[in-house]
């Protein structure tokens, strides 16, 4: 039997791995092909959503969106069979990220046919997380640093987690403690009269926004020693600002991000792997 030459995947045996092939991977001009086909199916359909949101447009060609629709879900439904047919395992492709969102794609329209559902046709709507779907298209068109570079990022937040934790927990204290001083300083004994400051978490909602340099006006100090807490904050915010950036940026300086595949595990779903693997790097499985 011939062999397959050096670093050259072998040809799909059966149908399910030929098919498995096309779906799954975009290594082959037929794998990329359908690819592409699909994304320009999920953009027809998200932008028939938003169509349908704009009342003129609903009122004028309602009929026509509800069938684009049905047609979309119907041809996402028809793909997402196939997927579970053609995966190896296909509760782990059921449970993963993108099964989940495949899922998810198809599951409004449908809810809207359910006699105790209360939404009516409104749920439709939520079709919109199909957008989510887009995110193939960084493996479709094999764009591998940007792939690489996700996954440096994934992986600093990841080792950051414990840095970025003990932030938060400082932020969290800081908000509670301003937000309770803000309560003793601009909060009124008489209920008829609203500050803004009437309770702690009402007061905890003014330091988060305050922190976050947000300002939304909604809610302000009248008080000298109010005024003089908020101007604290408001620099305080600021310098908040830079500490989670500097300690992802720190892990960032220490990794090194390499060229990934688009090779997906059939065994448990998982994608990312370097461009040189034979195994998946998760699970020990031959790609």
């Amino acid at each position: 039997m011939t062999q397959p030459l050096p670093g050259k995947k072998p040809a799909p045996s059966t149908w399910r791995d030929r098919w498995y092939e096309i779906i799954f991977e975009a290594d082959t001009p037929s794998g990329k092909l359908f690819d592409v086909l699909l994304l320009i199916a999920i953009l027809l359909s998200v932008l028939a959503v938003m169509c349908e949101s704009v009342n003129s447009i609903r009122q004028n060609y309602g009929g026509l969106l509800a069938g684009v629709e049905w047609f979309f879900t119907l041809l996402f439904t028809l793909e997402y069979a196939v997927r579970i047919v053609c995966a190896r395992r296909p509760l782990r492709y059921v449970l993963s990220f993108y099964g989940l969102v495949d899922l998810l794609a198809i599951l409004p329209t449908y809810i809207t046919v359910l006699p105790f559902f209360a939404g009516g046709p409104d749920a439709q709507r939520l079709a919109v997380i199909r957008a989510l779907r887009l995110l193939r298209a960084f493996r479709i068109f094999k764009l591998a640093h940007m792939l690489s570079e996700a996954t440096a990022l994934r992986a600093a937040i990841w080792s950051a987690r414990a840095k970025v934790a003990v932030f938060l927990s400082v932020v969290l204290i800081a908000i509670v403690i301003v937000g309770s001083a803000m309560h003793l300083i601009e909060g009124s004994t008489d209920d008829s009269v609203r500050t803004g400051f009437d309770s702690i978490p009402e007061s905890m909602y003014w330091a988060v926004v305050t922190m976050t340099t947000v300002g939304y006006g909604d809610v302000s100090p009248s008080t000298a020693l109010g005024k003089a807490m908020a101007a604290a904050m408001m620099i305080l915010g600021y310098c908040m600002i830079i500490v989670p950036t500097g300690i992802v940026s720190a892990e960032l300086a220490h990794s090194g991000g390499k060229g990934i595949t688009t090779q997906v595990c059939s065994e448990c779903m998982a994608e990312g792997h370097d461009l040189d693997a034979l195994h998946c790097k998760y699970c020990g499985s031959k790609l």
